[in-house]
């Protein structure tokens, strides 16, 4: 018996009682586990002064050298300040916890048990990924439980059989068309094919998208949320290096801007106004 021998005709209670309500549960669990993330999320700490003053400084001396090739200072200025700077860099002015002792060890990372900052992070992720996980398994519980082996929908566009294992599951029937769709498929096809309307319902940051559980399950938990450890110490030193690099490359965009707008205007650079 041929696949386009065999028709089906089904309820129009099916489509209102097993496909409507379907999707309109995944829809609201979606925006409801959105809310819950927001809600479970909590506020980021405050840095303390130090710690925002090493930070900037860093920032600081990146936008300088970065501009250093048309750089908006003049060249006393400049100078002065990438001096400056590198001095301090140097000294270890700017860290935070003072200059480094030189008879000191390196200091050791920090343990993410004992760092509350990191614990607070972890705990964060893993309440984010029971959020994202039991609504899906009980979802998927209920479809199993009360809708099992019933055939929803069938598609207006032509397919191959070899969607027919991902549109038919729960159905073992190999004669049925592969357009139709069991009520387990209808939830999957549900699962990543609501993205789109979250993002035009809660914008395109939200917690409600699918497309950020196809990475591992634990894998928010099994690394820190919490804020990296960085070795400004080393960075200072780093900077200090590419700070003297660009002040070989320094250029001042002010230089000769009186010649040049005599050039541009049609005007003789010698000729005195």
């Amino acid at each position: 018996m041929s696949n386009s021998a065999v028709s089906l005709y089904l309820d129009p209670q099916i489509r209102d009682w097993v496909l409507f309500p379907i999707t309109v549960v995944m829809i609201l669990v979606g925006i409801l586990r959105h809310y819950v993330v927001l809600l479970l999320q909590s506020p980021p700490k405050k840095l303390p002064r130090a710690a925002i003053r090493e930070q900037r400084a860093l920032a600081r001396s990146q936008i300088l050298r970065t501009t250093s090739a048309n750089s908006p200072i003049p060249p006393t200025y400049y100078h002065s300040i990438s001096q400056h700077l590198s001095q301090a860099f140097e000294d270890g002015t700017y860290l935070k916890d003072g200059p480094p002792k030189s008879d000191s060890a390196a200091p050791a990372p920090p343990n993410p048990l004992t760092d509350p900052a990191m614990m607070d992070g972890m705990m964060s992720g893993m309440k984010t990924q029971m959020v994202m996980m039991v609504p899906q398994m009980v979802i998927m519980g209920w479809i199993n439980f009360f809708f099992q082996g019933f055939v929803l929908i069938k598609l207006p566009f032509p397919l191959t059989l070899g969607f027919k294992s991902m549109l038919q599951r729960g159905v073992e029937t190999p004669d049925m068309d592969v357009r139709w769709v069991s009520s387990l498929s209808w939830y999957f096809l549900n699962f990543f094919g609501l993205n789109g309307l979250y993002r035009l319902i809660l914008g395109g940051d939200n917690s409600a998208d699918s497309s950020r559980e196809m990475t591992t399950p634990f894998a928010a938990t099994a690394a820190p949320q919490g804020p990296q450890v960085q070795d400004f110490n080393k960075l200072f030193k780093a900077e200090r290096d590419n700070l003297q690099f660009a002040e070989g490359l320094y250029a001042w965009i002010g230089q000769d801007v009186e010649d040049r707008i005599l050039t541009k205007y049609g005007r003789s650079p010698d000729v005195m106004l």
